[in-house]
């Protein structure tokens, strides 16, 4: 965990090309031979990576979708609180994320998990917006490409420009604690009233 842990860091600020076997070895403080043992390559070392955060997302997505005590918009609310938690809480895995995505020259193998985890975690909410659909209280024509593109899109554009939302709303002053958790709060008000009028069928407009 610490050489997967380190990896994420130095991979997240330097790029997965930037970042050598022998850097990694450094930071964490092992031998080079440690990883090669553990892992036998970088690219296995990213595989790794990808499937311990795969695993954890999914982890999350399955727990909440056998609660039987929560009602489907719910379930949509937590789960807009689950997603800006881990994006916010690990930026290091999302900024590897981001930086391949927005990059000209993409790795295939990131590319490969990133796709991978984005179609893992649609699956699993297609199945939550499903459980909302059969009881009635979710709309019949939602985009669930568009949803997630709104859910992880608005979420990734705020830790982005973090700097920038500070200065418009002339929060500069604020402690960096505070504002992180000012930050979620908003994020988590905007996206669940955001969400609430998308899928449920209050408020529909006919076209």
């Amino acid at each position: 965990m610490q050489i997967i842990e380190v990896a994420e860091q130095l991979f997240a600020q330097k790029g997965f090309a930037g970042t050598s076997v022998r850097d990694i070895a450094q930071e964490a403080d092992v031998n080079v031979s440690m990883i090669s043992y553990y892992f036998g390559s970088k690219e296995k070392l990213i595989e790794a990576l990808f499937q311990l955060r795969m695993n954890q997302s999914r982890s999350r997505l399955e727990t909440l979708l056998m609660d039987e005590d929560l009602v489907p918009m719910q379930k949509i609310n937590i789960l807009i609180d689950s997603v800006i938690d881990r994006l916010m809480g690990n930026q290091c895995f999302h900024n590897i994320m981001l930086r391949e995505q927005l990059s000209s020259e993409r790795t295939p193998i990131i590319s490969e998990y990133i796709l991978s985890l984005k179609l893992r975690n649609m699956e699993l909410m297609q199945r939550l917006i499903n459980e909302g659909q059969d009881a009635g209280v979710f709309r019949k024509n939602i985009d669930m490409g568009l949803m997630s593109t709104t859910l992880y899109g608005t979420i990734n554009y705020a830790i982005a420009t973090q700097d920038f939302y500070k200065k418009i709303n002339n929060l500069e002053s604020m402690s960096e604690e505070d504002f992180q958790r000012y930050l979620k709060r908003k994020l988590s008000q905007h996206l669940k009233s955001l969400f609430k009028s998308t899928v449920t069928n209050e408020h529909r407009i006919e076209s």
